[in-house]
């Protein structure tokens, strides 16, 4: 196949991003890249050297777009909700791209200046050191957690079946937990495990 006289590190991103988007994580693979591409699979190594700098490309590539732009005068709160509103928002536009995310975080720069901020936020919050890292390693947990739940098992539909087929007499709060509000959006409900969240971190650093 022919292969075009130059490409760009977002053209390969861009190739990638339409292989995950069609046939899910498994079906990244430079090959699949290259076809995308109309080139062969050996030229597009020209370009990177293994599928691992191909996927840090691509969680670049995804979160490009990331804003991490707040208003240094906006409660911390407000600030970290923002925050993390923001980075759902972008990585559930490509779900199937989060799991190279928990691979690369360290590497993706277009990550960092948002992680910068959310640490700048937590340190409003009178966090520092080691609580602080703990503290944005949670956060980061619970946004990227929602983002699989909501796109790889959630629990309308056969979930909630299964749910209704507890004993209510061996498991009443699971059985009942297995009925959710189904007036409940799941914006609502992560703002609501977010504001549990900060709510306990507002707790533990006025005590």
């Amino acid at each position: 196949m022919p292969r075009p006289r130059s490409l760009t590190s977002a053209d390969i991103a861009a190739a990638a991003l339409a292989v995950v988007d069609r046939g899910g994580l498994s079906a990244l693979s430079i090959r699949a890249v290259a076809g995308e591409l109309n080139m062969g699979t050996m030229s597009l190594y020209r370009y990177f050297d293994d599928r691992h700098q191909l996927e840090a490309l691509l969680v670049d590539h995804v979160f490009g777009s990331l804003s991490h732009d707040v208003q240094p005068g906006e409660p911390w709160r407000q600030r970290i909700t923002e925050l993390l509103e923001r980075f759902r928002a972008t990585a559930s536009s490509h779900p199937a791209v989060v799991p190279l995310l928990l691979i690369h975080r360290s590497t993706a720069k277009n990550v960092a200046p948002w992680a910068e901020a959310l640490l700048a936020a937590l340190a409003d919050a009178g966090l520092s050191g080691h609580r602080r890292c703990v503290a944005f390693r949670m956060l980061t947990s619970y946004v990227i957690g929602v983002i699989q739940t909501e796109h790889l098992g959630p629990l309308p539909g056969w979930g909630e079946a299964a749910g209704r087929e507890l004993s209510c007499d061996e498991y009443p709060l699971l059985a009942q937990n297995a009925t959710p509000d189904r007036d409940q959006r799941t914006d609502e409900e992560f703002r609501a495990g977010l504001s549990i969240i900060l709510t306990g971190l507002d707790t533990t650093e006025n005590r």
